[in-house]
C-alpha cells in the first residue's frame, strides 16, 4: 500500500538527504478562517508553497454543487505546475488541523494520478515539536512544473448513487451538525438517510497525529459495509477520512457535493433528531 502520512522526523531525513526535490504544499484552510494567507506568511515550513484551498482545490461554491466543487482538470494541473510539481516528484501537504485539510490536497492529487504525495502527520505543530524550522514571509516562485494529471485515480460517487448505495455511507461530520442540532452553514439541518455518524475528528489522537493503522481497523470495523462512501460539509474532511480508511484498508468513495449539495436539493431527504427517535449508536473509539 501506498504510504499515506509522513512524519516530521521522516520529513526533516529527507529534506536533508534527497538529491531529489520535495514539493512542499502549505494547505492552511478551516471553515470560517480565510487567514490562511497569512498565517503562511506568519511562518511555514521552509520552501513550501501555499495553496488556496478555495480558489485551487475547488470550483466557485453553487447550490447545484455544493461549496467545494471538484476543480476542473485543467485547473488543477495549471495549479499543480504553479506550485512547481514535475513528474516523478513527491510532494508532502501540510495544515495546522491534523490534515484536516490538507488531505483534501493529498485526495485530489491522489485522484489525478499522483501516486507520491503524503500528509505530514500532525501538520505544523509536529513539525515544530519535532525541531524543525520555520521560515516567515514569502517564498521565491517556484520554477513552473511538469506535471501530467489524468482524472479517476480516486473513486467518486454522486448524489443519486449515494441516494441508493447498497453498502456504507459514513457522514464525517460532528454530531451535532449530523443531527441537525447545530448547523453553521448549510441550508438544512441533519444527515443523508442511511448515513452512520463517524467523525473525522476521531481519526486522531490528543496530539494531532492520525491514530495507528490497527486503532483505524478498530475504529472502523463496527461500521464498514463495503462498498464504502464518505460525505461532510462540502467534501474537504471527508478526504482526511477517506485517508484514515486507507491506512487501515479499506477503500472509500468521496462525495464530493456532501452535505453542502444534497442539503440544498429540496427533493432530497433528510434526517435529524426533530424527524424520527435517535438509536443507539455503534461504539466507534
Amino acid at each position: 500500500m501506498t504510504a499515506i502520512v509522513i512524519s516530521p522526523e521522516e520529513l526533516r531525513a529527507a529534506l536533508s538527504a534527497t538529491d531529489h526535490r520535495i514539493h512542499l504544499l502549505d494547505v492552511r484552510w478551516a471553515l470560517g478562517d480565510p487567514d490562511g494567507p497569512q498565517h503562511y506568511l506568519d511562518g511555514h515550513v521552509p520552501g513550501a508553497v501555499f495553496v488556496d484551498l478555495e480558489t485551487e482545490l475547488a470550483e466557485p461554491p453553487s447550490p447545484a454543487h455544493g461549496r467545494h466543487p471538484l476543480p476542473r482538470l485543467t485547473h488543477l494541473q495549471r495549479c499543480a505546475r504553479s506550485w512547481g510539481l514535475r513528474t516523478g516528484e513527491p510532494t508532502v501537504v501540510y495544515d495546522a488541523t491534523g490534515g484536516m485539510a490538507a488531505a483534501r490536497a493529498w485526495w485530489l492529487l491522489r485522484w489525478a494520478g499522483i501516486e507520491q504525495v503524503r500528509i505530514l502527520d500532525g501538520g505544523l505543530p509536529a513539525w515544530l515539536s519535532a525541531g524543525g524550522d520555520l521560515a516567515t514571509g514569502s517564498e521565491p516562485d517556484p520554477i513552473p512544473g511538469d506535471v501530467e494529471l489524468t482524472p479517476g485515480n480516486m473513486p467518486v460517487v454522486l448524489a443519486d448513487e449515494v441516494a441508493e448505495w447498497p453498502g456504507a455511507l459514513l457522514d464525517a461530520r460532528a454530531a451535532e451538525r449530523y443531527w441537525g442540532e447545530f448547523e453553521p452553514v448549510d441550508p438544512r439541518a441533519g444527515h443523508i438517510p442511511g448515513a452512520v455518524n463517524v467523525p473525522t475528528s476521531e481519526n486522531l489522537t490528543s496530539e494531532g497525529r492520525f491514530k495507528s493503522p490497527q486503532q483505524l481497523r478498530e475504529r472502523f470495523a463496527e461500521v464498514v459495509e463495503e462498498p464504502v462512501a464518505v460525505y461532510c460539509g462540502s467534501g474537504v474532511t471527508a478526504a482526511h477520512q477517506i485517508a484514515a480508511l486507507s491506512m487501515a484498508g479499506v477503500t472509500a468513495a468521496l462525495y464530493p457535493g456532501s452535505w453542502s449539495q444534497w442539503a440544498s436539493d429540496p427533493e432530497r431527504p433528510i434526517v435529524s433528531s426533530r424527524s424520527r427517535s435517535r438509536p443507539v449508536a455503534a461504539a466507534v473509539n
